[in-house]
């Protein structure tokens, strides 16, 4: 059986000038194939030395938005849109603000998804409350 220890999160070495797929890839819980899907999208943009790809700190923090904007439901369209704000160059304030405004209307839409679900469920809950009755005297 492994240890306690075989389950505990891998730290990063930030120390280091750069990360190997291998790194991120056990970092952050991900596939390689999916790192070099954010690739292909222009997401990230990992050096080649041969045929290794070679992660900055850029890259890293980049995967680290992406990923975190997956886990939210924002589209890998909308991902990229904050993304790119970074670099305009006013200290990341438009980033900031896009990415707040993003996430309330993110909020928004969970909660009336929330609303309607548990409203389904009462819904459901009176059914079957008008339902179960009948199984134990049915009027047939």
């Amino acid at each position: 059986m492994p240890s306690v220890a075989a389950y505990a999160p891998i730290e990063p070495r930030l120390d280091r000038d750069a990360f190997s797929i291998s790194d991120l890839s056990a970092e952050f819980g991900v596939t390689a194939r999916a790192l070099r899907f954010y690739e292909d999208e222009g997401l990230i943009s990992p050096e080649r030395r041969g045929t290794a790809r070679i992660y900055s700190h850029r890259d890293r923090a980049r995967l680290a938005w992406i990923l975190r904007g997956k886990r939210v439901g924002f589209s890998l369209g909308e991902i990229r849109e904050l993304l790119d704000l970074y670099d305009i160059g006013d200290g990341r304030r438009a980033q900031r603000s896009a990415t707040i405004a993003r996430c309330r209307d993110r909020i928004a839409m969970l909660a009336a998804q929330k609303h309607d679900i548990d409203a389904a469920i009462a819904e459901l809950s009176q059914f079957i409350a008008l339902l179960e009755p009948q199984l134990d005297h049915p009027k047939d």
